[in-house]
């Protein structure tokens, strides 16, 4: 996004030369925003770089602003903010959140006290407290122009306090309606008062601000297509419907030179000169863009300009720089023939009164083999052709630096894909030093891919690092240059400790597994001893010792039962007694009866 420091024609008081002096260094500044978040400060009539606003903002840049005061910038970006940039300290004044999501416009009031804003909704914020005055709808895709359409108020009854009762244009990418909204004291009323439509989305909008309330506001809108849309309306309340342009401008070319069919010239901007009644067009290529200054004639609704752009662009050549001169060589001078290093030849002085030989052939000759023109042209076949077409570690590193300045990819996947580590360290052994970045960033993108190719690049990084550590030591800006290779690794060490893991676990079941499936695959085997060794002598005595055992136990067993048979006895006569009993036996009893 730039943005150029201009000041409004107007009577104005008569000033120091001092004063002067400093207004004129800061006519020629330039802000430029930059993709990474800076803002530059240019100089138009040094031809330099001025300053460099930093710390801003963290994403690209998409509308810088000058204030009123000539001293403060206000820039937005797609990091969501808004910031207020002080031009003499080259710092940050103020950062807000100004959406919430990117903010891709910005517009100051006339009066500078209060800042529109829109990413796809528009807002109207007061500088000074920092807060939203007012909302707006927007639109439905991201807004690309904003800017105020009036200075004063239509209703000229009311006190003006500044703001209320102006109108204001937005635009949006992939829309064809460019909206006027009107702010109003009321803060129900968001929505849009009237439209304009155009062709195609629209990518330059320039207008004339209306000062009088009879004014109409002119309005120039150069759409996508390369047509400019002319407006001329008085903004005067609401509009119901979308309202079409006065006058279509396109530009053709004759269609001369057997080219009977007009050709379309885009037009690629558009802006109003001070008389209001001029336009400033700019048509054709980009790269070399003509700039010319037409007359209003809104009368008619369709005007085609025709112009010869051939004409006009064509760049006469002096003939004498066309011209080849021949150097004066030597018959012993030898030249080196551009491709094969190692092998020359000498230059052939062509013969005088001899005719040059046609290249064509005659019906019955035959056509010469490719080796037979190398030895015409004294190279050794022999060195030229490698076993197995494989070429050498030289044009290695001529390939890889030619597929890094083009960009080819055929070209670096023969020569990355390489597996021998003797072809990989002479290749970037050989290669130049300018060449070493290009390639890391190469081979951090291909270590994004499928972990086959990042095997293969961890080769190639390792060689780089190792031999040409002492020149990536010298680069002031290497951490940054090598950030996504850092983050990389570290995150691919992060998952290595958590791998291991897994791995030991995994080898540890697999193992197992394994060794349960051996047993159970193995026979069983009769474990009966085919062979028993008795020793005699440890059996004899134990056999004694248990016998004398065995004896001693018995003889106590009997005596301990002859001597409860006694007690027994002793028992029973004693009861006898006391009865009155009788030892008699059986023959006496029966006598005595």
């Amino acid at each position: 996004m730039i943005s150029l420091l201009v000041f409004q024609d107007g009577p104005q008081r008569k000033k120091r030369k001092s004063e002067v002096g400093e207004v004129d260094k800061q006519l020629d500044i330039l802000a430029i925003g930059t993709a990474v978040g800076s803002i530059l400060l240019y100089s138009t009539v040094k031809g330099e770089l001025q300053s460099k606003l930093d710390g801003g903002h963290d994403s690209r840049v998409n509308c810088v602003r000058w204030h009123q005061d000539n001293s403060c910038l206000y820039s937005c970006s797609d990091d969501k903010h808004i910031v207020e940039w002080s031009t003499q300290t080259c710092k940050v004044k103020c950062k807000w959140k100004g959406d919430n999501s990117s903010v891709t416009c910005l517009c100051i009031s006339p009066d500078g006290k209060m800042l529109l804003s829109a990413g796809r909704t528009i807002k109207l914020w007061d500088l000074e407290t920092k807060e939203v005055y007012r909302h707006f709808t927007g639109h439905a895709t991201s807004v690309s122009s904003l800017m105020f359409t009036t200075v004063k108020p239509m209703n000229e009854s009311k006190p003006f306090d500044g703001i209320t009762g102006l109108y204001f244009l937005s635009g949006a990418i992939h829309d064809r309606l460019l909206s006027v909204w009107q702010i109003r004291s009321d803060r129900k009323e968001k929505n849009a008062v009237m439209f304009f439509t155009v062709t195609d989305e629209p990518t330059f909008v320039d207008l004339t601000v209306s000062e009088v309330k009879e004014e109409p506001v002119k309005l120039a809108v150069v759409c996508r297509d390369g047509q400019l849309h002319l407006f001329e309306h008085i903004l005067n309340g609401y509009c119901k419907k979308p309202l079409t342009s006065n006058c279509t401008i396109q530009i053709a070319t004759p269609g001369n030179d057997g080219d009977s069919t007009p050709k379309p010239v885009p037009i690629l901007a558009a802006a109003f000169c001070t008389d209001k009644q001029s336009l400033l067009l700019v048509y054709g290529n980009t790269l070399q863009p003509i700039i010319e200054k037409v007359s209003l004639n809104t009368s008619e609704s369709h005007i085609c300009l025709v112009r010869d752009i051939q004409k006009v662009l064509s760049l006469k050549t002096d003939a004498a720089l066309t011209k080849v001169k021949t150097p004066v060589v030597n018959s012993d001078t030898k030249v080196l023939v551009p491709g094969i290093p190692g092998h020359s030849t000498a230059v052939k002085t062509p013969a005088s009164g001899k005719e040059k030989k046609k290249n064509k052939r005659k019906p019955g000759e035959t056509e010469e083999s490719i080796e037979e023109r190398l030895g015409a042209l004294d190279i050794d076949v022999s060195k030229v052709k490698t076993p197995g077409g494989l070429p050498q570690t030289d044009s290695f590193a001529v390939l890889l630096v030619q597929g890094l300045e083009s960009n080819d990819a055929e070209i670096l996947n023969k020569v990355l894909n390489t597996r021998k580590e003797n072809i990989v360290k002479n290749t970037v052994a050989r290669m130049p030093i300018h060449a070493v970045i290009p390639l890391l960033h190469e081979l951090t993108k291909r270590l994004q891919g499928n972990p086959y190719s990042a095997s293969l690049m961890v080769r190639w990084l390792k060689s780089v690092f190792t031999l040409h550590a002492s020149y990536l030591s010298t680069l002031p800006d290497l951490i940054p240059q090598l950030g996504m290779l850092y983050q990389l690794m570290e995150s691919r060490v992060k998952t290595l400790q958590k791998l291991s893991r897994l791995h030991g676990r995994l080898f540890i079941l697999v193992t197992q597994v394994a060794a349960s499936q051996t047993v159970q695959d193995v026979p069983e085997v009769n474990q009966t001893a085919k062979l028993v060794y008795e020793d005699d002598s440890s059996e004899e005595e134990g056999s004694d010792d248990e016998m004398i055992a065995d004896k001693d136990s018995d003889e106590n067993w009997d005596e301990d039962e002859e001597k409860e048979e006694q007690s027994d006895e002793q028992d029973m006569t004693v009861e006898k007694e006391i009865n009155g009993d009788s030892d008699l036996e059986p023959e006496n009893e029966s006598e005595e009866e």
